[in-house]
Parts: structure tokens; C-alpha cells; sequence
């Protein structure tokens, strides 16, 4: 045999080989077969027990779910047995499926994720409930949810940084994965593991030890949420290395998020109530000019009626607005409950502080000026405590648009901007009735419209500082907030601007320099200032919500 053909009898023989490897290399469905031929399996295969521990955790560990990014082809049948094992609502989702792509032109990269809730060590959706809707299980450490507990205040799908919570309109109400415990308990397989052909999807037993040291590394997934801020439990494995450049196919699809619209109306009219009950306080005691007894209570009637129209509001968020008593329920951990419990206070001490007046007025009970002056201050210093709760709820998310200082700005701006607007309005309402009121407190409708310059000056700075980050080369969440800011919002952020503009520094300059104006003119110019500044604040309040752009999952919920 020439050296020629030898060559090309080993090659021949090198395929054959070839084939005969992969031919005894089953396909998915060919194991499921082969292993149903030989009775291996129960009928319609009702669990896998190759893909389920055989034994509880021990202390110290918990289930996780394992997905394998090799096995996963991105054929959502997960999904599906998720939604139909499930009885899920036709656009509800418990699991979902993204793709990772990067690589060069040679040596492309995909990689399949599907995800769902993983049942983190430190449940942020546990622990920010106002109504303690969230159980980990303390054997198994799946988290679930207790659906009859919930009142859809959807508080946990800001908390959650992985979108897990699924809000269902029809029964008013969050729900979310709870790792089919119920199958898991009796040595079944969840309805995701059971589906996948390719078993991608396996429970692991987890150490929690490992879990918080791997998140010290963030090597969770490329762009993922940051695991340190729950300690997620999924296992993402891969026989191949990430390629540097990995990124989640919808990374550049910048999107508004939800607008919640009830929370904007809520939190500028809480943060009006407690602005107008300030700026009084100060015009009392700071300027020392003092309104009589019967406009003082004109003034706390109006506070004490904004806060219960914000209350109001803030119903329109629930799913189930009947079981609101139970906000209070998770006030050891949830800076909701807190919120709610402080603003109830400042509405309670303003309705006392109305009482007082009335008891003066119409009954012979006399109560002391001093003891106004220190009601007085308790309410304010309450008002105040509650506005950082509100701020707090927002920060406790951990998302980069909200947990930084400037939350804090802005809401305690909005009350000391709009209080000092609709302060002035009401001194100049007054004084349309009463002359007197206007020339004898001439200072603090001098300090009230440089209040409300500076205000609007300084909050207006804070703005627009986020726009500093379209410089950066990176495409970081506070760059997707300047680039919706610029972009999708455009026309929304444009109209807040020149609310500010007009209605809190254009017209309060014409008025500081206008002394001796007319006051059917003063009045209707302030009428209009406030106007525009409550539709700015407004406005703002919704930007505050829709250019929130946190990093997600790959594919995500949304």
C-alpha cells in the first residue's frame, strides 16, 4: 500500500470513529427514550430524581437552583411548565429567558440564561414588606410568598434588584417562584427542572458560606445586579470561560420604567402638607411674625386636608386598598411601614393642632400660647422625620438613581419649594380680604420669594447633574437615566424645566420687585407660580420614577 492511500485509510478511519462517538452521544430526547424503554422512569416522567437532592439541607445550607449554561438552547419550555403547572395569568411570568452574547468575528460567544427568583440569602423582598408577605423557610431557605397575607402595595418589585415579583392586576397582588416546594417535599422535580430536555436546570443543596464568599467577587454573571446586595443562590456554570466583552443582549435597550403614578401625587403632596406647615412654623418663630388665631387654623386645616388627598392617593397603588391596616405589620424592617406610621402621626398632631384652635375659639377651655408653640414644633419636627422616611424608602432599594444623597435633596426641596409657594398664596389670598396682612408681614413675603428663587435655583442644579454622566464611556445606570432623561423623556424633562424656570424664578423675581403691586395682581401672579411649580414638581417627581435605570437579568421580566 503506497504511503497515499495509507494516509487516506486512517483518515477514513479517523470519521468512523468520529460518527460512532457521536452517534452514541444521545440527544436529549433519545436518553429521555431509551431510559422510558427500559422502565427507568414513571409514567410521564413526574420527577427526576437525578436532578433533586435526595437529602434535606443541613445548617449552614439551603436549596439553590444550578442552570447549565452549555445545556440551555433557549426553548423556554421551563417557562411554559412554570406557567402552566402554575395556573399563571396570560402575561404572567415566573421565569424567563435572556441571552449573554459576545466573543470576537472567529470565535463568536451565546450563552442561553434562564432565570428566576433565587431565593437569596438576605431576601430584599422579605425584608422591605410593610406586610410581612415574605416567608424563608428556615429548613429548605426557599422564600415564598404568602399571597393571602399581601395587599399589592408592589413595594417588593422595587426592592427586588432581579425583578422577580410578578404583580398580578387581576388578583391585586404580587406573586413570584417558590421553587415548587410543595413537589419538592414530596421528592419531585420543580416544574422548570422536569420540563428542560436538556436538564439544564438542576436543585442544588448550597452552602451559604460559599455563597456569601462568591459574592465577594461579583462573579454571579457579566452585568448582572450586584450579588452583594442579596446573595443570590443560583449557580450559573459554564465549561467555557467568559469572553471579556460579554454582554446581555438587550444591555443597549434603554426603556422608561413603570411610572407609578399614585406615588408621584402621593409623595409631592405629603411633602406640600409638611412644606406649608414648616414655612408657618418659621414665619412664627424665626421672622417672628405671628397670624391671628383664626387664620393660623385656616392654614392647619389646609395641611392636615393635603395629607389625608396624599393618603388618598397612595391607595390608588394597592391591589387590595381594603387591607391597608396591615401596612403597619412589618415595621421592624420595612421603611414602608415607617413611612406610614410617621405620616399618620404628623396627620394626627395637625388635626390636634386644628382641635386646639377650635377648643379656643368656641368653648370656654383656654390652652396656653406656649403650649401651641411646643405642639407646634412637635409636628413640624415630626413632618420632617417623616419626609426621611420617605427618602429612606427609596434608598433602601439600593438602586443607583435612588440610593445616593440626592434623593434627599430633592424630597426635602419639594416641600420647602412648594410650601413656601402655597404659603405665599394663601398670606396673599388673605390679604385680598384683609389689607392689613399684607403690609404687616411684607418680611416674610420677602423671605418666602427668596425661598422659593433659591429653592428652585438649587434643586434645578441637583437635576441636572445626573446629565454629567452622558460623558461616561462605560453604560452605567446613571447613564441610562441622563440618556432617557435626553431621549425618550425629552419632551417630559423639557416641561419640568420650564415650570421651574417661569413659575419659580420669572414670576417670584417680577413679585420681589413689584412692592407696592396691586393685589388682585400679586394674587393672581402667585396663583400662577404656584401652579407651574406643582406641575414641575409633579413632573419631576415622575421623571424621579421613569428614568430609573438599574442594571437587570439578561432578557428580564420587563
Amino acid at each position: 500500500m503506497t504511503p497515499q492511500k495509507q494516509k487516506q485509510s486512517l483518515e477514513t478511519s479517523s470519521l468512523l470513529q468520529d460518527l460512532l462517538k457521536e452517534q452514541n452521544d444521545l440527544t436529549a430526547v433519545e436518553r429521555f427514550s431509551k431510559s422510558k424503554e427500559a422502565g427507568s422512569l414513571p409514567d410521564q416522567a413526574k420527577y427526576y430524581q437525578e436532578l433533586i437532592p435526595l437529602s434535606t439541607p443541613d445548617k449552614g445550607e439551603q436549596y439553590g437552583f444550578e442552570v447549565d449554561l452549555d445545556a440551555c438552547t433557549g426553548c423556554k419550555a421551563c417557562v411554559s411548565a412554570c406557567h402552566n403547572l402554575n395556573g399563571l395569568d396570560e402575561k404572567e411570568t415566573w421565569r424567563s429567558v435572556g441571552h449573554l452574547t459576545g466573543g470576537s468575528d472567529k470565535n463568536p460567544a451565546l450563552f442561553t440564561v434562564t432565570t428566576a427568583c433565587h431565593h437569596c440569602l438576605d431576601p430584599a423582598c422579605l425584608t422591605g414588606c410593610p406586610t410581612q408577605a415574605y416567608f424563608k423557610d428556615p429548613k429548605t431557605g426557599i422564600v415564598k410568598h404568602l399571597d393571602d397575607q399581601c395587599f399589592g402595595c408592589k413595594y417588593c418589585t422595587l426592592t427586588c434588584p432581579y425583578e422577580v415579583p410578578q404583580y398580578n392586576p387581576r388578583l391585586g397582588i404580587v406573586r413570584k417562584c417558590d421553587m415548587c416546594q410543595d413537589r419538592l417535599t414530596s421528592g419531585e422535580a420543580p416544574a422548570c427542572v422536569q420540563a428542560c430536555p436538556n436538564q439544564a436546570i438542576e436543585i442544588k443543596i448550597v452552602k451559604q458560606k460559599e455563597v456569601m464568599e462568591n459574592a465577594e467577587s461579583k462573579s454571579f454573571l457579566p452585568l448582572a445586579p450586584d450579588p452583594q446586595k442579596t446573595y443570590p443562590t443560583t449557580n450559573y456554570k459554564t465549561s467555557s470561560p467568559f469572553p471579556k466583552n460579554l454582554l446581555p443582549q438587550d444591555y443597549y435597550s434603554i426603556k422608561k420604567s413603570h411610572s407609578h403614578l399614585p406615588l408621584v401625587f402621593m409623595l409631592v403632596l405629603t411633602q406640600l402638607s409638611i412644606g406649608v406647615f414648616t414655612m408657618k412654623w418659621i414665619s412664627n418663630f424665626l421672622l417672628q411674625n405671628s397670624l391671628s388665631e383664626k387664620y393660623s387654623f385656616l392654614f392647619t386645616a389646609l395641611t392636615f386636608f393635603l395629607g389625608q388627598l396624599a393618603m388618598a392617593a397612595s391607595l390608588f397603588h394597592l391591589g387590595r386598598p381594603l387591607y391597608a391596616f396591615r401596612a403597619v405589620i412589618g415595621l421592624k424592617t420595612s421603611w414602608l411601614s415607617r413611612e406610614i406610621v410617621a405620616m399618620t402621626i404628623f396627620s394626627f398632631l395637625t388635626f390636634s393642632y386644628a382641635l386646639c384652635f377650635c377648643l379656643n375659639q368656641w368653648t370656654s377651655f383656654v390652652i396656653l400660647k406656649s403650649a401651641f408653640n411646643h405642639l407646634e414644633t412637635l409636628t413640624v419636627l415630626c413632618g420632617l422625620a417623616a419626609l426621611g422616611t420617605s427618602v429612606m424608602v427609596y434608598r433602601a432599594t439600593k438602586r443607583d438613581s435612588w440610593d445616593t444623597s440626592f434623593t434627599a435633596w430633592k424630597f426635602y426641596l419639594t416641600a420647602f419649594v412648594t410650601g413656601s409657594s402655597f404659603f405665599l398664596l394663601l398670606l396673599d389670598f388673605f390679604s385680598f380680604y384683609n389689607s392689613e396682612i399684607f403690609f404687616n408681614l411684607g418680611q416674610t413675603r420677602k423671605f418666602l420669594l427668596l425661598a422659593i428663587l433659591g429653592g428652585i435655583l438649587l434643586k434645578l442644579s441637583i437635576e441636572s447633574l445626573i446629565l454629567s454622566h452622558l460623558k461616561n464611556r462605560h453604560l452605567n445606570p446613571l447613564k441610562r437615566s441622563a440618556l432617557l432623561l435626553i431621549g425618550e423623556l425629552k419632551n417630559v424633562f423639557k416641561t419640568r424645566i420650564c415650570c421651574a424656570l417661569v413659575g419659580g424664578i420669572g414670576i417670584p423675581g417680577i413679585l420681589f420687585l413689584m412692592e407696592d403691586s396691586i393685589q388682585i395682581f400679586t394674587l393672581l401672579l402667585g396663583s400662577a407660580s404656584f401652579i407651574l411649580i406643582l406641575v414641575g414638581e409633579l413632573l419631576e417627581r415622575y421623571l424621579f420614577f421613569t428614568s430609573e435605570g438599574s442594571d437587570k437579568m439578561p432578557g428580564g421580566f420587563s
